[in-house]
Parts: C-alpha cells; structure tokens; sequence
C-alpha cells in the first residue's frame, strides 16, 4: 500500500460522490428551481471525502495523529486489547473533518480485531468500549506498544481498514476511513508524553500526539 500520491477525493467516496451528482443534475434538468439542496447536498459529500497530503513530522519519538479532529481525551486507562496500563489519547471526528485514517508510527501490525456494537456518540466516552471498532496492535521499530482503534460514530456505518497482522506501516501511511462521523482512540505506553490537550484541533499525519520517552 502506498502513501502518496493518491486522489484528492478518497476512493471510498467515488460512488457517493457520483450519486450526489447524478441527483443534482436530474433535479436540475427537470425542476431548477428545486435544485439548490441537491447541489449542496453534493458540495457537502465532496467535502467530506476529500483527502489531502499532510506533511509528516520524521522525529523517531513522535507519536502523530491517525486521524483529523478534536481532542476529546488524554487519560491514563487499562488497554483492553493489550491489557496493560496505557495513556489514551482519542481524536472525535465530526461529518466536516478529513476522514481517512494514517498510521501514527513507523512499525509492525502484530494483530488485527475487530468488534461489531453499537453507534452511539462517538464524542462520548462510552464510544471507546460499546461503539463498532477496529483495532490495530502496532509495534514499533523500537520495541514500544500502540494500539491504535477506529470507532465507528453516530452516524457512521462503515470502518474501512486495509491491513492484517504482520503488515508494515510507515508513519503517515493510510490504513483505512471511516465514513460520516467517529473517533480513532491510541493507546501509548504511561511514560509517553502528551504534546496536545483537551479540545485542541489537530490533523492527521501533520500534528504531534505524544512522544515516547
């Protein structure tokens, strides 16, 4: 899987976009005066899928974002994937932000789950344990531990991951999209170091999370 270059528009977001077209111009052929929600309709799904290059920080300590957004947590919890004390930091994503998703390290996916559940919002805490989610164990070339998981929104239907256990990721590299709403939660070692704060607005691949010590 490559990082760059891809389209600008995500590939998840062809057919929609196609579809929202396809309706704005057959309302407009047959009712103009009728058209203008269709065609704001389309401005808002192209907005949404869009996917723009982001520069990526090279420090070897940098944890980056996986995901455009805002912060809604930085707490020490239990990791329930890898069972062990952890910082989490989780990134809440509304229907306005980029929604691909971008490795947050250089390293190895040693295991891949996924849980089906509910679609609750995922501003809430809540989300990170009941919501739909996918979770990547990734290790780093270094030794250390991030889990690194996708959750699906309110409004979000569909997490797309493209990787498997024994994948490498290269730090800015995209894994995956989740369509119309969510959050990405990442699970850091306790003595990695928070560089954001609650309610900071960061991008994904571009914005500095934490770093390991």
């Amino acid at each position: 899987m490559q990082n760059y270059p891809h389209p600008i528009l995500a590939r998840e977001g062809w057919p929609f976009i196609g579809l929202s077209l396809g309706i704005a111009l057959m309302v407009t052929a047959v009712a103009p005066l009728w058209s203008a929600p269709f065609w704001i309709l389309f401005l808002f799904v192209v907005q949404f899928f869009r996917d723009p290059a982001r520069p990526v920080p090279q420090g070897m300590k940098d944890v980056l974002s996986p995901a455009d957004g805002r912060i809604v947590a930085i707490e020490q919890v239990q990791d329930p994937y890898l069972n062990r004390s952890a910082l989490k930091i989780s990134v809440f994503m509304n229907v306005f932000n980029v929604h691909s998703n971008r490795s947050p390290v250089d390293g190895e996916v040693k295991q891949r789950w996924y849980n089906p559940g509910q679609f609750v919002n995922a501003a809430l805490e809540k989300a990170s344990t009941e919501n739909e989610r996918n979770a990547l164990w990734i290790v780093t070339r270094a030794g250390q531990d991030v889990t690194c998981v996708q959750v699906a929104g309110l409004v979000a239907r569909r997490i797309l991951c493209y990787v498997q256990g024994g994948a490498q990721l290269s730090r800015g590299q995209r894994y995956g999209f989740i369509r119309f709403g969510s959050r990405v939660d990442v699970y850091l070692p306790t003595d990695a170091r928070p560089r954001v704060t609650i309610g900071d607005k960061v991008s994904a691949s571009s914005t500095v999370l934490a770093e390991f010590a």
